[in-house]
């Protein structure tokens, strides 16, 4: 057995207990590679879930992750979404896009409404856990075709748990949702009220997910306010913490009984190399993992 594979080895068998899963949408992985290199070396997760890569499956830099002791698999389409998976303890049994053969027609064009077109869903068993890389469409606007679209794909998402039984083993489903699931999870309900990401129907569907036995992992452990994942790069929003809770951890209930730790990354939206406007959510089971600063008052 090589060292690569000799250590890959020796890491499964250590997290086969304990794990440390992340998400983050990455907001380009071509542009912000840097920066996930630097934060795999900083959190050191299990597993990263991964969204907006954009890009090809051919452009995906797997000799990147490799170096890093990690396996990738992706699903993209290039300039738009895409959504990916690295792990250090295995890969396994790969679903793409619910399973459903995927539309080349013109995905991410201005008229495009068909979001199983996109590259937005990829799962795949890490450990003896089934985790999922998923990128919510946006919706834009509250009743147009985009808005219909986005609740089409919630729906799907959830008869696909249905049909695959996925609330009756450990899965996790990770990514940005692009719902803020309370009036909590955003800076200021008012100035949100009427827009996407908060409207009943959005926060109904997020529920729906809920039913199948997953928790809010993080709203579990922080019941605080102020908490955000998103946060615009303009008008000094970050600064202000003008944001939105959007990218979200849900776990079946074998595995909230284990949740040991989990915390948003303030500090890795900040600085050089240029940062995503999204922060990875780290979720630790049974024990913590490596220690690190997140960046928020009074976090440990």
């Amino acid at each position: 057995m090589g060292g690569v594979a000799l250590a890959r080895e020796t890491l499964r068998c250590l997290n086969e207990e304990h794990m440390r899963i992340a998400t983050w949408n990455v907001n380009s992985l071509r542009a912000r590679l840097e920066k996930v290199q630097w934060w795999l070396e900083r959190a050191s997760p299990d597993v990263l879930l991964m969204q907006e890569t954009k890009l090809k499956d051919a452009e995906a830099p797997d000799a990147a992750f490799h170096d890093a002791g990690y396996e990738l698999v992706h699903h993209g389409q290039g300039q738009w979404n895409g959504v990916a998976i690295v792990s250090r303890i295995g890969i396994d049994r790969v679903t793409k896009n619910f399973g459903l053969k995927m539309d080349r027609g013109a995905p991410g064009a201005e008229d495009e409404v068909n979001p199983f077109a996109e590259a937005r869903m990829i799962g795949a068993m890490c450990g003896n856990v089934f985790v999922v890389s998923l990128y919510a469409p946006n919706g834009r606007s509250v009743g147009s075709p985009h808005f219909m679209a986005k609740l089409e794909w919630f729906q799907r998402l959830s008869q696909w748990l249905a049909e695959a039984g996925r609330d009756r083993e450990s899965v996790i489903l990770g990514g940005d949702f692009n719902i803020a699931p309370a009036d909590i999870d955003v800076w200021d309900p008012v100035a949100c009220q009427g827009g996407t990401h908060v409207s009943l129907s959005e926060r109904a569907a997020f529920q729906r997910l809920c039913q199948f036995g997953l928790t809010d992992v993080y709203r579990l452990q922080h019941p605080e306010g102020g908490r955000y994942t998103w946060w615009d790069y303009r008008g000094g929003n970050f600064h202000k913490n003008i944001g939105m809770r959007i990218d979200h951890l849900l776990i079946s209930a074998s595995l909230a009984k284990r949740a040991a730790w989990t915390e948003i990354d303030r500090e890795a939206r900040k600085g050089k190399p240029v940062p995503s406007d999204h922060a990875p959510l780290v979720l630790d089971l049974d024990e913590r993992g490596k220690v690190f600063d997140p960046g928020w008052p009074g976090a440990s």
